[in-house]
């Protein structure tokens, strides 16, 4: 796998499990509390990005021969993190491999049913993830909590993929 499919699912994987680390601390009255703009709770937001995303995964790299767990089963947050774990694991291994981001999958509507390019379902993993611990952090920082930060950045420095460098001579 290429440094660019490295890094953009080490950053995928490394953020959703960081914000799920950091939600194991929190209060029932926490997890189970929103903001106005966001999907719903701490807790039904982390259950729809995990959920979701085994579903994506599943039609894009055929891991599993259907769904890996189902989709409306209430989980906690360390079933989460066992879930999400899984899935970077299987994200980057995929990616390590020879893909076809032209090959077909298909993506449900409301009355319709799309036939989807592979990499398209690659695209709406990373910002459906993307936006959803968006939204999680969203509420902790409403809540007066400071969020972990799970940036590209944070994850580039955690990862020893970006080093700090001495400032140049003024």
């Amino acid at each position: 796998m290429g440094n660019g499919w490295r890094d953009l699912a080490g950053h995928h994987g490394w953020a959703t499990n960081l914000l799920l680390t950091h939600c194991q601390g929190l209060d029932d009255a926490t997890l189970n509390a929103t903001a106005p703009g966001t999907y719903g709770s701490i807790l039904e937001t982390l259950q729809h990005l995990v959920d979701a995303e085994a579903s994506y995964m599943y039609r894009l790299t055929g891991a599993w021969p259907s769904r890996p767990w189902p989709d409306d089963e209430a989980v906690g947050i360390d079933v989460l993190l066992d879930r999400a774990t899984l899935l970077a694991e299987t994200l980057e291994q995929f990616l390590a491999e020879d893909w076809d981001d032209d090959r077909l999958g298909e993506a449900y509507g409301d009355d319709e049913i799309f036939a989807v390019r592979a990499g398209v379902f690659l695209v709406q993993i990373i910002h459906h993830a993307n936006e959803h611990r968006a939204h999680v952090c969203s509420i902790l920082g409403a809540l007066g909590h400071e969020p972990p930060e799970v940036s590209a950045w944070a994850y580039a420095l955690a990862a020893g993929r970006m080093i700090p460098k001495s400032p140049p001579d003024a």
